[in-house]
């Protein structure tokens, strides 16, 4: 029976769910969030996205390592495709420090420097 009773519970849309759970956090001592400006949120998700993406393409670093062990004809091939494997590996993570240090330093920038103008980044 799926038919609607007088117990059944009335379907509450998000910000309903979520506004007595934000206001609990504030009074537990976590603080008012309207700090978090959309601009700092923006960036902090670009941050995560630039980590998956990395993190995926290790994955596929690692598989093709793994299919390279298996094809190696001789101990030399197997330990030269692990040493171009670990090269590939170091630059790599060079690579994304640098990116997300950098993402990291835009992430409080009042300085919208893509687009030319000031934005109000953190509201203080």
């Amino acid at each position: 029976m799926t038919g609607k009773t007088k117990d059944t519970p009335e379907r509450k849309t998000a910000t309903e769910t979520m506004t007595p759970l934000l206001m609990a956090w504030q009074t537990a001592g976590l603080g008012p969030l309207n700090w978090l400006a959309p601009t700092m949120l923006e960036r902090m998700s670009d941050m995560g996205s630039e980590w998956f993406h990395f993190v995926a393409t290790r994955v596929q670093e690692d598989v093709a390592l793994q299919h390279a062990l298996l094809h190696a004809k001789t101990p030399a091939q197997a330990q030269a495709v692990q040493m171009e494997f670990l090269k590939k590996a170091v630059d790599q993570y060079s690579a994304e420090t640098g990116k997300l240090v950098e993402l990291s330093g835009k992430l409080f920038d009042p300085a919208d420097k893509d687009g030319g103008g000031d934005i109000d980044n953190v509201n203080v």
